[in-house]
């Protein structure tokens, strides 16, 4: 049976506030989903409508049309990437279609712990989705179930790891109510998984993260964005404060601010390093997991393209034979290592984690890749027209990745404007450019280009 990845996006945002989201995951994440906001401050509905935006112009555009006030340290949202607001249900039918087409499956994420105002708006969300067609939502809480379980009868439905899912009794449970999947919590270890792969249907399916960012508080249940920020984690828009830097201040010297910081003794409760289980893979899938999870919140179509490429280039190699998985499996990690990242951990797949899997010598994030665009088409001339997402110039090395693994390093020839007049560089953003690179190229490839240093 072939493993499954997935990664998770964000499409569908309702607030009161603050943005709530009902977010889209995409398994084998090939291509980026926009994001709509509908955006309601205490008395007003607000249109948005943003295309390529900053999370501060984000921010900055609610505020002015609305009473609400966004709390941020505006430092650590520089690295959380662009968004398009405004993602209509025709919009999310047509990328459904795009993902049916090249054999890719999209759930809806629905995972939010409903309050009594959330369940109307949920009901008639459910309702637009049965028209949609997704191939399955991803819920937590036990009324908006019952609600998709009542509107989309048919609909296969997952469980999210925001329920709580810690033992097979608790498996058992959601099955006998016709879940198909449940995804477990972050704190259990292989030894447990398989445990509780032992003991429920055969056709019940376990997903578990294999990558990406570990929350601190329990399966992601995180007061601290809505605390801090009034951002709730659970609604899809947690702010990562877990990940900030930090001063204190003793309550008898108030005003005398004292760093805190993060050495071989301490201090490592606010947050972990990165989930990477690259190297595990035949321990994930002998423990008996169906699905593998890629957390990418927040992160970039690259982030997301990368990640996602290494882990199914991984666990196909393993599959055909595990004498290649373990000869490739410096290429897994050096492409890992590309991505924005943080030193790395295995959480508690082998058992509870001490300091070391929190602590690192740089609480920074590395950014060794930085996305230059994706092909849209080949002209006659074999030229590839890209939607600039990066400046890069005439005469600089960069690197073409192509979704069978393959990178290739070209020298860029030449830049054309859509007119075909020339160009020394790409330096406008979301201009749409004709590149010559020298070697024959595909819809789909990715540009991008190695930095020194990190940021």
């Amino acid at each position: 049976m072939k493993k499954s990845l997935k990664g998770r996006s964000y499409p569908r945002e309702k607030a009161k506030k603050v943005l709530r989201m009902m977010k889209i995951s995409v398994v084998l994440m090939l291509f980026c989903l926009q994001i709509q906001a509908n955006v309601y401050s205490q008395h007003t509905r607000l249109s948005l409508k943003l295309e390529n935006a900053s999370i501060k112009q984000l921010f900055t555009e609610i505020e002015k049309k609305s009473d609400v006030a966004f709390v941020y340290n505006a430092g650590d949202v520089d690295h959380l990437g662009t968004v398009n607001v405004n993602f209509t249900n025709e919009e999310i039918k047509e990328g459904i279609a795009f993902a049916h087409e090249h054999g890719v499956k999209v759930y809806i994420t629905a995972n939010i712990l409903a309050h009594n105002d959330d369940l109307a708006g949920v009901e008639a969300y459910f309702g637009e989705l049965k028209e949609i067609g997704p191939d399955a939502l991803i819920i937590s809480d036990p009324g908006v179930f019952a609600i998709a379980r009542r509107v989309i009868p048919n609909m296969e439905i997952h469980i999210s790891t925001q329920a709580n899912n810690t033992n097979y009794g608790t498996y058992r449970f959601w099955y006998d109510l016709g879940a198909k999947r449940v995804v477990t919590a972050r704190e259990l270890s292989l030894k447990e998984i398989k445990e509780i792969r032992e003991h429920i249907p055969e056709d019940m399916e376990i997903e578990s993260f294999i990558h990406g960012a570990m929350c601190i508080s329990y399966s992601g249940r995180c007061l601290l964005s809505n605390f801090m920020t009034g951002r709730d984690a659970n609604q899809g828009a947690c702010t990562h404060p877990c990940r900030w830097k930090y001063s204190i201040v003793e309550e008898k010297r108030p005003g005398e601010y004292m760093p805190v910081y993060e050495n071989e003794r301490g201090t490592f409760i606010f947050n972990s390093k990165d989930l990477c289980m690259v190297d595990h893979i035949p321990e994930m899938i002998d423990a008996g997991i169906d699905s593998f999870k890629i957390e990418g919140r927040m992160k970039t179509a690259l982030y997301v393209a990368t990640v996602a490429r290494a882990y199914r280039r991984a666990i196909d190699d393993y599959q055909k034979d595990p004498k290649l998985y373990e000869a490739n499996l410096d290429w897994y990690r050096e492409e890992i290592v590309k991505c924005v990242n943080r030193e790395f951990t295995t959480g508690f797949y082998f058992g509870k984690p001490d300091a070391s899997s929190q602590i690192y010598e740089n609480s920074t994030y590395v950014k060794d890749y930085t996305y230059l665009g994706t092909v849209a088409s080949v002209n006659a001339r074999g030229y590839a027209r890209i939607e600039q997402k990066n400046k890069f110039s005439v005469g600089e090395t960069i690197e073409v990745m192509k979704p069978d693994g393959t990178n290739s390093e070209v020298v860029v020839k030449a830049i054309y404007a859509e007119d075909g007049t020339p160009q020394e560089s790409a330096p406008h953003a979301r201009q749409m450019v004709d590149v010559d690179l020298g070697i024959a190229m595909d819809p789909y490839d990715i540009l991008r280009r190695c930095e020194v240093g990190g940021e």
